[in-house]
Order: structure tokens, then C-alpha cells, then sequence
């Protein structure tokens, strides 16, 4: 019984690979959004590296990225703002965004 082995991983320790669907995603999202700030969530023991776009009204989207340097290039690359959530934490912005949408009719 192989109850209790860890599985391999397929990209090793820096992370998984980057996948492009989720940087069209992200780039999609930062293309028809205003005032797009990217924010690093790091690597937990439940989720991988990620970055967080938030939008100027608090819209915001998340997806899997390969490490913080990939998110730090893709920021630069689109040449937009980027800060790392365990330094500032999550905008209030955001925050209000998701009580409306919380408290939004069905």
C-alpha cells in the first residue's frame, strides 16, 4: 500500500509551470479593466504561488503562476504596478467589492 508517498511533482521546486491559458486570463483581464494592480500571494502548503489582479472598482481575478519571478516579468512586461500581499495585504478596495457582491440581489 502506497497510502502515504508523495506524488512527484512535474515542475520541481520552483514551482509549476506557467500555463498560458491563465496568462491570457490575466492579460485579458488587465487589457479591459482600469487602474490594474497585481498583487503576489506566495506559495502555501494548500496553494501554489499565485497572482492577484485588482482592478480600480475592486474587481478583481486570481490565477496559478510558476513562481514570483515569472509574476514579477509578466507585471513589468505589461508595465503594471506589482506588490507582494505579505508586505501590504489585500486592498480595501477589493474587500468592498466583495460585500457588494455579497449583498447584490439574486
Amino acid at each position: 500500500m502506497a497510502w502515504f508517498r508523495r506524488r512527484p511533482r512535474a515542475s520541481g521546486p520552483g514551482g509549476r509551470q506557467v500555463n498560458q491559458a491563465d496568462l491570457e486570463h490575466l492579460t485579458q483581464f488587465f487589457r479591459t479593466k482600469q487602474g490594474v494592480e497585481a498583487f503576489i500571494e506566495p506559495q502555501t502548503t494548500v496553494t501554489e504561488t499565485t497572482l492577484l489582479l485588482v482592478a480600480h472598482d475592486g474587481e478583481w481575478t486570481r490565477r496559478r503562476i510558476g513562481s514570483p519571478d515569472v509574476a514579477w516579468k509578466f507585471a513589468h512586461q505589461l508595465s503594471m504596478p506589482i506588490y507582494d500581499v505579505k508586505l501590504l495585504g489585500y486592498p480595501q478596495r477589493m474587500r468592498d467589492y466583495n460585500e457588494r457582491q455579497r449583498r447584490r440581489p439574486v
